[in-house]
């Protein structure tokens, strides 16, 4: 278990803090404070330590090569959250009320029992609920994207901010096999107009693979995807940045729509 040193413990704190003042941070002031994967989820850990309430379900991001190549990363990562930050569409949110939020394409799983890094991607497919989501990433660095060092995206849990997560069915009741997960498509809108669509098959070639990666790195740490808990799984599309106007994403398999007004 990583053990913080003083800097990087007040790096924790500072990032708590801005989730509580909305003010941003500049990266120049804590560059160079964390430098490994392991000091970076320590120092999530400890924001959700301060945060002082149960983790509610979780975030995977860098789910494809041309967002691990903007960090300079080879593999994705994980964002803890908490309850509060997973929202029902249709869902009403302030722009105020976020700091430089963005706007992805994923689908949600939720466990319908505990999970371990001995399930295979038909087991996952069997233990989960599936939703289609509208994630708005956000972060407590000023002028964070895409230019955010990587240990700093992962400290600041993966840059959470929302995930608005739409009508949930039984994955089996949705796809057919697992191959048919990777063959979602979705569409995104903003006040009707079309701004994007993409493709289940972005997220690692399937999102039950990155499902499956993030059980096993919570259990290589001690920790385990429970019952309950929810996850955005990646984005099908490159993220726009979020504006006021209604937001839309259509998705096939009778997924439905998931609507977000933003003001």
């Amino acid at each position: 278990m990583t053990t913080l040193n003083a800097n990087q413990k007040e790096f924790a704190m500072a990032l708590y803090d801005a989730t509580l003042t909305g003010k941003p941070l500049e990266e120049k002031d804590w560059k160079g404070v964390v430098e490994d994967d392991d000091t970076a989820y320590a120092v999530q850990d400890e924001v959700m330590r301060l945060k002082g309430v149960p983790v509610g379900g979780y975030k995977v991001s860098l789910t494809s090569k041309q967002t691990q190549d903007m960090f300079d990363a080879d593999s994705p990562l994980y964002g803890q959250q908490v309850n509060r930050r997973f929202l029902p569409a249709p869902a009403n949110v302030n722009l105020n009320d976020l700091m430089e939020p963005l706007v992805e394409v994923e689908l949600a799983f939720r466990a319908t029992t505990d999970l371990t890094s001995n399930d295979s991607l038909e087991d996952l497919l069997n233990k989960t609920t599936v939703a289609g989501a509208l994630e708005v990433p956000d972060s407590r660095f000023k002028d964070w994207f895409p230019s955010l060092g990587k240990y700093n995206v992962m400290s600041d849990c993966a840059v959470g901010g929302l995930v608005v997560y739409g009508k949930e069915a039984p994955s089996t009741k949705v796809f057919k096999d697992v191959a048919d997960v990777a063959t979602v498509h979705a569409e995104l809108f903003l006040d009707d107009q079309k701004l994007d669509e993409g493709d289940s098959k972005e997220v690692l070639g399937n999102p039950l693979k990155s499902l499956q990666w993030l059980v096993k790195k919570l259990e290589e740490q001690g920790k385990q995807f429970k019952e309950g808990q929810l996850v955005s799984s990646g984005t099908f599309v490159l993220p726009p940045h979020l504006k006021e106007g209604h937001w839309a994403v259509n998705f096939d398999h009778q997924l439905g729509n998931v609507d977000l007004n933003v003001n």
